[in-house]
């Protein structure tokens, strides 16, 4: 039995078996299982790996074991290899209410961009100012697949699924002051969106919000 054997069984037929590949959950992990799985990773080229929610000591490993992945530190995520698959499909418009959801945004942006979808983000367009979403229809309604990062009152989704034709994918993020409580305010608007064609990833799920909407957006429009 390998080192690696101990704390880790990597799922490298999941490309060929789902469609997509696995990625590796980096909180929680030590740099060196980190490394391990890095150095295991690198004995399959084909494959596009993803590592989400990397610190920077987890960054450092994998590129000491991958020297050409490639380090997004805003949204913590490192990409293997670094240049994401041709794009397939339809495109996946991220969406973030305020600068501040902008590093779970960018996750999940980055996440439909490795997993072969054209993405393309619009920022700080939250509910405060109205006319800032409305001022982007065109984006909104050209994408085929939506991710809406929200924090405080995560009234955004809603906004956005009122005025488009494909699902919205709701981000609660955990921006907001004492009483958004983490972002639990936040998913539980979502969770009770009346705008219909809503669906909820969890709290900062970035790499799950990405990922959903790269799958709805497999067949373009």
């Amino acid at each position: 039995m390998s080192e690696l054997d101990s704390y880790a069984d990597l799922d490298l037929g999941r490309a060929a078996r789902r469609g997509y590949p696995e990625a590796v959950y980096c909180e929680g992990k030590t740099p060196e299982q980190v490394a391990g799985i890095a150095a295991a990773v690198g004995a399959r080229p084909d494959v596009t790996t993803l590592f989400t929610r990397a610190g920077e000591d987890h960054a450092a490993e994998v590129l000491r074991a991958l020297p050409d992945a490639h380090y997004f530190s805003e949204a913590r995520l490192l990409a293997w290899p670094p240049a994401p698959p041709p794009p397939t499909g339809g495109t996946v418009l991220v969406v973030a209410a305020g600068t501040s959801d902008t590093p779970v945004a960018a996750e999940a942006l980055l996440t439909a961009r490795f997993l072969g979808r054209r993405t393309k983000m619009v920022a700080d367009v939250g509910v405060a100012g109205l006319h800032r979403i409305l001022g982007r229809l065109d984006d909104l309604r050209a994408a085929d697949a939506i991710v809406v990062a929200a924090g405080m009152d995560g009234a955004l989704p809603s906004v956005v699924a009122g005025l488009v034709s494909v699902p919205v994918v709701a981000l609660p993020t955990s921006v907001g002051y004492g009483a958004a409580f983490g972002g639990i305010a936040a998913l539980l608007a979502m969770l009770n969106a009346c705008a219909p064609g809503v669906a909820v990833v969890n709290i900062d799920n970035g790499y799950g919000a990405g990922h959903l909407a790269a799958q709805i957006a497999a067949v373009r429009r």
